[in-house]
């Protein structure tokens, strides 16, 4: 986080009309969701291949700042910043804003901003937000973790719906006590290993069995990692959760439904052919979007995955994945 905070104190006016998205379908290569502050090259080898990068802040973002004011007013420059970076390429770069979600209502009005002022593309969270006095960055004791699948938060997802775009969740670390309490057995387990499908699969449930979907039944969520495995459980959980209706969880369907009608997964630091292939019996190639997880995993790793699936998809179905389901979800070409 500090190269990010003194990125982030830089003082910078943004002119709203300057960054309007512009799409340039080429009918080829791909379009990716990644974690990436900087913009990449992407004029030589495999990464000419890429044809829109949607850029994001870096994990845990400004979910890890826990003073909502300092928050909020880091959310408006990272993304004034972000905006300035790609103005001159928004053939090849889009964005997802960053939200200080302390308050929904501000959170709702910075992505009303982005969006509607930036041309950015939805917006992207870094799971939990993290918050009060005992909260910060070398605290012992957390105050308050923020999850968003209550209903104060329904302010913010009814703005969702009414921008019609979607919101990334990505995972994070664990605050303490929390991380030493589950991995201080086994800290190896910390990070990708294990702690972020845990923890993030845990929100998305959340807002499953809430009845964020069924309060918003247009929402879409998009979830890394081949939907952290949830996809891959879908039988059990939707079994188990049966269990809870007589309990008072107010969730109308199940899980499998809402992979079908509001969550989407992409294939970061996930290249795994045969889960792939479960999954698209499981949920359907068009709830897929291809994606790497750069800069944690190198963008030729990416393509040489991706371009090896012409041995198990169709070419319709693999275009499909590397750019078809991108560009109906992010309405390129509207």
């Amino acid at each position: 986080m500090p190269q990010l905070f003194h990125l982030f104190i830089v003082a910078f006016v943004v002119s709203s009309f300057v960054y309007a998205r512009v799409w340039n379908d080429t009918g080829n290569g791909t379009i990716v969701f990644e974690e990436a502050w900087t913009i990449p090259e992407l004029t030589t080898g495999l990464h000419r291949w890429i044809k829109m990068m949607v850029l994001s802040c870096a994990s845990p973002c400004i979910q890890g700042i826990s003073d909502p004011t300092v928050a909020n007013a880091m959310a408006i420059n990272a993304n004034n910043q972000l905006a300035a970076q790609i103005s001159n390429n928004t053939l090849r770069f889009g964005a997802f804003a960053a939200l200080s979600m302390h308050n929904a209502s501000e959170a709702a009005a910075e992505l009303k901003r982005t969006v509607e002022e930036l041309g950015f593309l939805g917006g992207l969270v870094n799971d939990y937000q993290q918050s009060g006095e005992n909260n910060g960055e070398h605290s012992i004791l957390p105050d308050t973790l923020i999850y968003y699948d209550q209903p104060d938060f329904d302010i913010f997802w009814q703005t969702v719906t009414e921008l019609d775009v979607p919101v990334y969740f990505h995972p994070r670390t664990n605050v303490e006590p929390i991380s030493t309490l589950l991995y201080g057995h086994a800290p190896w387990l910390l990070g990708p290993g294990q702690e972020f499908a845990v923890t993030l699969s845990n929100h998305i449930l959340g807002l499953c069995t809430n009845g964020v979907f069924d309060r918003f039944p247009d929402l879409k969520i998009i979830v890394g990692h081949l939907g952290e495995r949830i996809p891959s459980d879908l039988v059990r959980i939707d079994t188990q959760l049966l269990r809870q209706v007589p309990l008072g969880m107010p969730m109308l369907r199940n899980v499998s439904t809402y992979f079908h009608t509001n969550l989407y997964e992409t294939t970061s630091g996930n290249f795994a052919t045969t889960l792939l292939q479960f999954h698209i019996q499981e949920i359907g190639l068009d709830r897929i979007l291809f994606s790497i997880d750069y800069p944690f995993v190198d963008i030729p790793s990416g393509a040489t995955w991706v371009n090896g699936l012409d041995e198990v998809l169709t070419p319709e179905e693999l275009l499909n994945l590397k750019r078809g389901a991108a560009i109906k979800l992010l309405k390129l070409n509207d």
